[in-house]
C-alpha cells in the first residue's frame, strides 16, 4: 500500500481557523488554536461512501487542507515544522452538527466511521501560503477558502501542536474549514479539492 493510502496514526484537527466559518456558526475566533482529534478508523478514500448515521439528523461537509507529517516533531519552531511536512492532502472533516452541539465536545460528532475522506497526498510540497480549498456538492461550489485567510498559519499550527503532543511521520493535521459548511443527504456526491494539489470525491449513502 502506498504511503498516501495508509491510515494516519493520529489525526489532529483545528477548529474555527477561518473567521467567517466561526462567525457563521455563532462562535468567537479562539485566542489559541482549538484542537480536537478524529480517530484513524474514520478514514475513507476517494470513491468510497460517506455513510450517514441514524443518530444524527444533520451531517455536514467541511472541506479542509490537510498536512501530512514527514519528520518527528516535538517542540518544533515554525521553520522546523515547515521543513517537517511530507505533503498536503484534501480532507473532508464530516461532522454531525446536531451531535456536536448537544454533546458539548466533538468526539462522537466527528468520529463516526467514514467521516474523514482523504485524497491523494501531493508528491511535492506546495507553497503553504498559496493554497485554495474548494468544496462542491453535486458539482455546485459551497466552500472556497485560502490558506492565507487562516487565523493561524500552517507552520504556526504545527509548532503549537508539537508543544502539546509529539507529531510522528504519517500523522495528519487538518487545518480548519472555511465558511459555507452545509448538510449532506443520501444521493449527494461531495468533492473537496485543494486546487492543483489533491482531490477527494465521495458518494453519500443512507444511514446504517
Amino acid at each position: 500500500m502506498p504511503a498516501s493510502r495508509q491510515r494516519p496514526g493520529k489525526i489532529v484537527c483545528v477548529g474555527r481557523n477561518y473567521r467567517e466559518h466561526a462567525k457563521e456558526l455563532g462562535n468567537e475566533v479562539p485566542k489559541e488554536p482549538l484542537l480536537f482529534l478524529k480517530p484513524p478508523s474514520s478514514v475513507v478514500w476517494d470513491g468510497e461512501p460517506i455513510v450517514l448515521r441514524r443518530e444524527s439528523l444533520r451531517v455536514e461537509h467541511e472541506g479542509e487542507i490537510g498536512v501530512v507529517i514527514g519528520k518527528r516533531m516535538s517542540w518544533a519552531s515554525e521553520e522546523e515544522a515547515k521543513r517537517g511536512i511530507r505533503g498536503v492532502v484534501a480532507v473532508n472533516d464530516v461532522t454531525a452538527r446536531d451531535l456536536q452541539k448537544s454533546d458539548g465536545q466533538w468526539t462522537r460528532a466527528k468520529g463516526f466511521d467514514t467521516f474523514c475522506p482523504l485524497g491523494e497526498e501531493s508528491s511535492k510540497l506546495p507553497d503553504l501560503d498559496n493554497l485554495t480549498v474548494v468544496t462542491r456538492v453535486n458539482g455546485v461550489e459551497r466552500q472556497r477558502g485560502k490558506s492565507s485567510e487562516m487565523v493561524f498559519s500552517i507552520p504556526s499550527l504545527l509548532a503549537y501542536i508539537s508543544r502539546i503532543m509529539t507529531l510522528e511521520p504519517g500523522n495528519l493535521v487538518a487545518t480548519g474549514t472555511p465558511s459555507g459548511v452545509g448538510p449532506l443527504v443520501a444521493g449527494d456526491v461531495v468533492e473537496v479539492e485543494i486546487e492543483g494539489i489533491s482531490r477527494v470525491t465521495n458518494p453519500v449513502q443512507e444511514s446504517r
